[in-house]
């Protein structure tokens, strides 16, 4: 019976495989349809988004609440993931920096409406935002300190401070057409920067 196990087993690891990307290809089309829509755009949206029957989504997600937070934790994660790739590709530390903020404005504005889709369950939503804190604050530290110890930026800035600032200026942009927080965001990064000092003779 033994030589037959795996042969028996791998039917159901393809179904396990299968039912993985399904759920990637779900909370993937979730969260552009978010950012076009809101977190209350109909299921239906989004199946069609992610080219899977709307069973496939309630499979995965029973509830709109179990949707939101598994799109929430799958963006805090590519942001994360981002950081030290950026680091190991850009041309600079200041470059990889400056690319990570454009990731992390765009995972802000799809994470507008979040909170108050989890009023109801305000516990599931501060273990949210710690986890949110746990994985992206270190990766924000990093690249700080490497933009420091390039020379590029000013030593000082703490990492939750910078984060609090964008987070900030985020604020506001879904309902003004008008403003572009990335202008501001720009501005601030230059701050970082300073001036530099000329060289001695």
């Amino acid at each position: 019976m033994a030589p037959d196990s795996p042969a028996e087993e791998s039917p159901s690891r393809g179904k396990r495989a299968d039912a993985q990307r399904n759920r990637q290809t779900v909370l993937t089309a979730a969260a552009e349809v978010f950012v076009t829509s809101g977190v209350d755009a109909p299921i239906r949206r989004i199946a069609a988004q992610a080219g899977v029957g709307m069973a496939t989504i309630y499979r995965h997600f029973p509830t709109r609440a179990d949707l939101v937070t598994a799109v929430y934790r799958h963006q805090i994660e590519a942001c994360a993931e981002a950081g030290p790739d950026l680091l190991a590709r850009a041309e600079s530390p200041l470059d990889a920096l400056r690319r990570w903020i454009d990731l992390f404005v765009d995972f802000l504005v799809t994470k507008h409406g979040l909170a108050d889709a989890l009023q109801s369950d305000d516990d599931r939503f501060a273990t949210l935002h710690a986890y949110f804190l746990d994985r992206l604050l270190p990766v924000c530290a990093q690249l700080l300190d490497a933009a420091v110890e390039s020379g590029e930026i000013r030593p000082g800035t703490q990492p939750y401070e910078l984060m609090r600032g964008i987070g900030n200026l985020c604020i506001g942009r879904d309902d003004d057409p008008r403003y572009d927080p990335r202008r501001l965001i720009a501005l601030l990064l230059q701050g970082l920067q300073g001036h530099q000092r000329p060289q001695a003779s």
